[in-house]
């Protein structure tokens, strides 16, 4: 009989502290959004903004708006430009991909010893966020013209750079890039793959399934959005790359990258002043579709982890 007296206890004490118990949860929701207000303004200032400026002084022309510098911006050499960029992201994104994989695969399945599972994911943490021009002055002490392991190789009857493999030819920078996507897609993957239950194998070990089949009808199918959601966050990772690239080759490759800052440093011509926004428009087009994907594909392989 204690029970209803606390709870209008409770209650008296709800309206006295500022109204309905409902209200109040309201209140600290309300609150808890202007917690976020500046976070939202960060993302105005620095994202939305600059988002709006570059598009539209792509469409602004001499006469109004227009889609010429768009139009122009995906043909002659900077459609090369694009081809150049689509090429190397795809290509380091599929090769990252695949190795991540496998090795997210071998770290997540590894008992013994156990500091090496910890180690690949602290390890993976800190190349994923190493680039720019700290890991390009790496590699070209390592497989520049003079680098050690370039000699090293030499030494031993393998000349690198009479095959043409150089840190600045295409496959020079799929090696640079490879440092930092293959750890980004073991960062992706490990959860999803460490996720995969015990009982999934042998649920369908007691039901007569082989290893192939069950990785074909549940361990794929279940791992499959992590994998193509890491595809193209490395797709879009290797599509931005800048600073790389350029300490790498000097400003001589022909990214899209590349060509926008050949823009903002002034060496426009009379009347294309807006290419350089034109290409920056289409390179957000890029990103977005690509990141829109990755979160789509991300969304779908948290159920099967909350499952």
């Amino acid at each position: 009989m204690t029970v209803p007296s606390v709870a209008v206890e409770d209650d008296a004490v709800e309206s006295a502290a500022g109204g309905h118990p409902k209200q109040g949860a309201a209140h600290r929701r309300n609150l808890a959004w202007l917690g976020l207000l500046p976070f939202f303004a960060y993302l105005a200032i620095f994202l939305v903004w600059p988002t709006i400026t570059v598009f539209t002084q792509a469409l602004q022309g001499e006469n109004g708006a227009t889609t010429s510098a768009l139009t122009e911006a995906v043909t002659g050499q900077y459609q090369e430009a694009f081809i150049a960029s689509l090429r190397l992201s795809f290509v380091t994104a599929l090769l990252g991909a695949v190795i991540g994989v496998l090795l997210a695969y071998a770290a997540a399945t590894l008992r013994r010893p156990k500091w090496l599972r910890s180690g690949v994911t602290a390890f993976s943490g800190v190349a994923a966020n190493f680039g720019g021009i700290p890991l390009a002055f790496a590699f070209i002490a390592a497989l520049g013209t003079q680098g050690l392991m370039t000699k090293i190789l030499k030494s031993s009857g393998l000349d690198l750079q009479a095959h043409g493999l150089t840190v600045r030819s295409f496959w020079g920078l799929v090696i640079v890039y490879l440092y930092f996507q293959i750890p980004l897609m073991v960062l992706v993957t490990f959860p999803a793959i460490d996720g995969l239950k015990p009982a999934w194998r042998e649920a369908a070990a007691n039901l007569g399934a082989r290893s192939w089949t069950y990785w074909r009808r549940v361990g794929i199918p279940v791992l499959a959005p992590a994998i193509l959601g890491g595809f193209l966050l490395l797709f879009a990772n290797a599509f931005s790359a800048y600073a790389t690239a350029y300490a790498l080759t000097g400003g001589s490759s022909n990214l899209v990258t590349i060509q926008i800052r050949f823009f903002l440093q002034g060496n426009t011509i009379t009347g294309k002043g807006q290419l350089g926004f034109a290409l920056a428009a289409w390179m957000i087009i890029i990103m977005a579709v690509s990141m829109t994907g990755y979160l789509l594909l991300r969304r779908r392989a948290e159920r099967w982890r909350r499952a």
